[in-house]
């Protein structure tokens, strides 16, 4: 049996789906039995736990085989950083307890790195606690969500524009999360073998001016690339509901991107996913 967190968000749900589409026998946890009726109907077990119950989450951890481990951001925490580390030294407390040997732990491009990163200072520090807590361990390391780009197909849809804190025709790795999921999937079913680190990409390389051209066809309207500056990133996700810390977390996070700071650990060893931009954008609109 493996055991998913976050089976209600893009990438769990992806790995559920994999999951049990290869006859494999899963326990998905959530915070609610309600959120997790979709999966029950569907032949997935349900455990109610959550990262704040240590004793509720060792349970659902108890007898699998491995386990998919992403710890969901709380970006309305006013100390972000030191809420998600906390989050993340439960989980480990609740995998080391519970006596499973692998886990397929969801960190993010440029994990590696310890600072000047970021939100990612937060799975960098997973990473960290998880080597430590487990015998196997596979660490996922994706690059920019494919996804990350619903959020403003409102305005490509209102205005024709595309606003972006990348520069327009920067080319950057992106991938779908139904990508990842399965990769993950695979990986849990493949087994573990001491610390793995997967990196991750989609089939090709994207700039923001191919984003805006591909979801222009798909709209059937011409949409335009807008670079917003770095000033800009504060106050905008401020008005999405996140914290200052957060926030600055996030500037931090585009400086980085904007200066080449952050990157792969072993580029010549990337495992790419088969679903392209295009594709995605598609199942977003």
């Amino acid at each position: 049996m493996f055991v998913v967190l976050g089976a209600t968000g893009n990438t769990g749900s992806a790995v559920v789906e994999t999951l049990l589409n290869r006859k494999q026998s899963v326990r998905i946890i959530v915070r609610s039995a309600d959120k997790g009726a979709g999966w029950k109907a569907k032949g997935a077990d349900v455990a109610v736990a959550s990262l704040d119950d240590v004793p509720a989450l060792t349970k659902a951890f108890e007898g699998a085989t491995g386990i998919y481990l992403m710890v969901p951001p709380n970006y309305g925490a006013t100390a972000w950083l030191s809420d998600q580390q906390a989050r993340m030294d439960r989980a480990a407390e609740a995998v080391a307890k519970s006596g499973v040997g692998h886990v397929v732990y969801l960190s993010s491009v440029g994990g590696q790195l310890p600072s000047g990163t970021g939100p990612i200072r937060a799975v960098h520090y997973g990473e960290g606690k998880l080597t430590g807590a487990v015998t196997h361990l596979t660490i996922l390391r994706p690059p920019y969500f494919m996804e990350n780009w619903a959020p403003v197909i409102g305005a490509a849809k209102a205005q024709g524009v595309l606003p972006t804190f990348i520069a327009p025709q920067v080319k950057i790795p992106m991938i779908s999360t139904r990508d990842i999921g399965r990769i993950g999937a695979e990986r849990l079913i493949a087994g573990g073998r001491d610390k793995q680190i997967v990196e991750l990409a989609g089939p090709e390389e994207y700039s923001p001016e191919q984003v805006a051209t591909m979801l222009g066809q798909v709209l059937g309207k011409a949409v335009t690339a807008q670079h917003a500056p770095l000033s800009a990133v504060i106050p905008t996700f401020k008005s999405f509901g996140f914290s200052d810390e957060a926030a600055k977390l996030f500037e931090e996070m585009y400086t980085a991107f904007s200066t080449g700071a952050v990157g792969y650990e072993m580029p010549y060893k990337l495992v790419r996913g088969t679903i392209t931009l295009s594709e995605a954008l598609r199942r977003m609109v």
